[in-house]
Parts: C-alpha cells; sequence; structure tokens
C-alpha cells in the first residue's frame, strides 16, 4: 500500500471529496484526470485553457492512498478493451479539491461536480464518492433543517428516549376513511410518530386531499382529548407544483410533517419545497440501493446524506439493524450518525435519523448499543401492526423494550413482567 501526498487541502474557498477508484492504469494519472474533467480541462488542453485559468479554475489532486489491488474488474470499460489494457487492477482512495467559485450556492450543480461524468471515465473499473467536506462559510449558503431533533421532539412533545413511530400498513388498499380509522387507533394505542408508505402518495381509492382531511380530523380529535399531538408524515411526492399545494393542505389542517421521494423529486424540487413549508420535511431515500450497494460503484451514505441535507431536510432515513434490507448492521449505524455529525465544524445542523424495516422490539437494544443515543425515529410497520394482541400492544413492547433497554435490564428478563413484550419476543423472535 503507497500513500502519495499531493497538494493542499480544503480551505473556505474549496470543498473535498474522496473517491475510490480503480483502474489498470497509474491511480495519480487517474486522479489528475479526475481533477481536469470535474472542473476546467479535457482530455486535451483545449485554446484559452491558459496556465493562469487552471490555478485558478482547475481541482487539484489532494491525496492518493493506494490499496490492495483487485483480482478482476468490478464494472467492463469499452474504452480500456479498445486500448486492449489489461490489469492489474489498481485501487486506490483519491481525494480531490474542487473551487467553489466554479459552483457557487448551486446545489444541483456541486451534485455534478462531485458526482457527475466521473461515473462514465473510460480509464476507470470502479468509481464511488465516498464522503464530502465543506467548509462552514459554504454550508451556511444553504438550507438549513427547520426542526431536525430538537424540534421534532418539541412537536411531538417526546423529552427522552426515542420517538416511536409506525407506517400506514396495508401500504395501499385502504381509503381514506380506513386510514383515518387506523390513525386513530395508532394515536389511542400511544404511537408518537405515524408516516405514509413511499408508494401511496395520491392514489385513487384514497385521494391525499381526502386523506388529509379524514386523518388531520382524527389527529385534532386525539390531541384534544389528551393533549398530544402526533407527528403524521404525509406523502406529498408529486411535481413541484403539487407538493407545494399537498403541504399547504396539510398546513392548513393543522398538521406538522410531509414526506418526499427525495431521489425522484430531485434537489431543485426539495430545496423550494423546504422554502415554502414551515413542517417538518421527512426525508424518505428509496431507490438509494442502486446507488449504493455495488461497493465499486455509486455514492456512500456520509456523501449523499451531505448532499441532501443542504436541501433543509429535518429527518433521513438509515434503515434498521437486521432489517429485511441489504445493508450491514455496520452501515446502518454509521448512516446514523452521520445524520447526526455537523456538515462543518461549528453547525448546528443534525437531522433525525429515522430507523425503519423490519423493525420491532427485539432490535432496540442493538440499535442502543451500537449509537449510545436515544435521539432517532424507530419505525415499526409489521412489528407493531402485527403484533399477535394488535397494534396497541405492538406499540407497547416497542415502549417497553425501550425502557429496558435504558434501566439496562435485559430484554427477556423485563418481559418477565410486561405480556406485551413477552408475546413479542416470543411471535417475531421466531421469524428472525
Amino acid at each position: 500500500m503507497s500513500e502519495t501526498p499531493q497538494r493542499h487541502g480544503a480551505d473556505h474557498n474549496s470543498l473535498e471529496a474522496d473517491y475510490l477508484i480503480e483502474t489498470p492504469l497509474d491511480p495519480a494519472r487517474v486522479a489528475e484526470i479526475m481533477a481536469g474533467e470535474q472542473s476546467s480541462g479535457t482530455f486535451v488542453r483545449v485554446a484559452n485553457e491558459t496556465d493562469a485559468l487552471r490555478a485558478r479554475s482547475r481541482a487539484s489532486v489532494v491525496r492518493i492512498d493506494e490499496l490492495d489491488a483487485a483480482a478482476k474488474p468490478s464494472l467492463p470499460s469499452a474504452w480500456l478493451a479498445r486500448q486492449d489494457v489489461r490489469g492489474p487492477w489498481r485501487r486506490a482512495r483519491v481525494t480531490l479539491s474542487f473551487p467553489l467559485a466554479n459552483i457557487d450556492t448551486n446545489l444541483p450543480t456541486l451534485a455534478a461536480t462531485v458526482a457527475g461524468n466521473l461515473y462514465d471515465l473510460g480509464e476507470v473499473t470502479g468509481m464511488r464518492l465516498l464522503s464530502l467536506r465543506l467548509p462552514a462559510s459554504y454550508r451556511a449558503r444553504f438550507e438549513a433543517p427547520r426542526h431536525g431533533v430538537k424540534g421534532t421532539r418539541t412537536l411531538t412533545q417526546v423529552t427522552d428516549g426515542p420517538m416511536i413511530g409506525t407506517i400506514i400498513k396495508p401500504n395501499v388498499g385502504l381509503s381514506a376513511a380506513e386510514t383515518a380509522a387506523l390513525v386513530r387507533d395508532l394515536c389511542e394505542a400511544g404511537v408518537d410518530f405515524i408516516k405514509d408508505d413511499e408508494v401511496s402518495a395520491n392514489p385513487v381509492h384514497a385521494p391525499l386531499a381526502e386523506r388529509v382531511r379524514a386523518v388531520m380530523s382524527e389527529i385534532r380529535r386525539y390531541r384534544e382529548r389528551s393533549g398530544r399531538h402526533v407527528m403524521v408524515a404525509f406523502n406529498i411526492t408529486d411535481d413541484l407544483d403539487a407538493m407545494r399545494r399537498h403541504a399547504e393542505l396539510v398546513e392548513r389542517e393543522g398538521g406538522s410533517c410531509v414526506m418526499a421521494s427525495i431521489n425522484w423529486c430531485g434537489f431543485s424540487a426539495i430545496q423550494t419545497l423546504r422554502r415554502a413549508t414551515p413542517l417538518v420535511l421527512h426525508a424518505h431515500r428509496n431507490g438509494y440501493g442502486m446507488m449504493s450497494r455495488d461497493p465499486a460503484l455509486g455514492i456512500s451514505f456520509q456523501a449523499y446524506q451531505t448532499l441532501w441535507r443542504l436541501t433543509g431536510v429535518d429527518h433521513m432515513h438509515v434503515h434498521g439493524l437486521a432489517g429485511k434490507f441489504a445493508q450491514s448492521d455496520e452501515e446502518v449505524i454509521d448512516s446514523a450518525r452521520d445524520c447526526a455529525t455537523p456538515l462543518a465544524p461549528g453547525c448546528d445542523d443534525a437531522v433525525l435519523p429515522a430507523f425503519s424495516s423490519g423493525q420491532w422490539a427485539g432490535t432496540a437494544q442493538a440499535t442502543f448499543d451500537a449509537l449510545q443515543s436515544t435521539d432517532l425515529l424507530f419505525m415499526s410497520g409489521g412489528g407493531i401492526l402485527a403484533h399477535p394482541d394488535g397494534p396497541a400492544a405492538g406499540v407497547t413492547s416497542v415502549r417497553q423494550a425501550w425502557a429496558a433497554v435504558q434501566a439496562g435490564t435485559p430484554l427477556s428478563a423485563y418481559a418477565e413482567h410486561m405480556p406485551e413484550l413477552r408475546r413479542a419476543l416470543e411471535f417475531f423472535g421466531g421469524r428472525t
């Protein structure tokens, strides 16, 4: 393994990006190609590309750490095939510095700069954006979360411990009235947060306008009876004009949160939505797997969440431990820690990590052990709604599990006197 330091790192006039690359060529040469491709250069120097212009505007190579080579190429490259270039397939971690003057306060262009044509370079058989580092002065130009962890706690009145949430199940098929009835039951069960599923936004059988009015009617009635406000994340994913109308309706009806499938709406739409609504923005990352599952391609969560947090979202999905999806527990916890980490020194811009996918009472202990924090949204769909004694017992079982965790008591011992938790351990434990 070799280490090749290059030029100076980021300052207040630049940002840094780390990449994992794979190539049969010299990684130093490829790093310079990357820097040129994403700033002032092309594959040859062109007219008007003066030394002064390059000094001002060209991205620079900060560092190259060569790693162990791969036995075979991770991805095909017709360019390399035409050149008849063969392995060994060298891998390296590369850090580039990009002048902010090239980008200014323009999030789509920032994304295009750090994660654009690099993926199409013929010289590489692997390309992954790992992480981003921003100067505080640049982070301050973009939207910050309106609510984040503290604001969500204030709105839900959960001052200690995790916020307990669930997802409307079935995902689709329920009418507006049936959805509202389920929400009423979940409120009575003591849940803090309820969200729509990402595939249920404005279906014919339960139009969003009808669903918002019906659900919020139940939320208001419950608040009048109990004094508690249950946060509902309505899925308003749509074109931008429609999303703004939907958010206005939720706000008029007394709601506090809206959800969007951020990958399909795009940076500009979420930025504009953030500026248009005071509501909590719950960012659903569905589709992220296609950007991240291949370890030699795509984008890692640290870089991904950095870009999306610049839109001003308040919550970010991180999946869950021992869940139904492909991510490892280590990746899930690292993602949650990324959400809690300021994007730049001195910034108070943490977002709430939303744990979901296969979560139930039995995953509470591992979640706390790994994260050592309860600043999280712990969402159980089937883990609440499929509890053998009903949704109310499901909510209670999750609360009991977190009470045991915070008390330092093993779940099995705590469950001896807690029938809802005991039933959950018996029922769901046999399915893990």
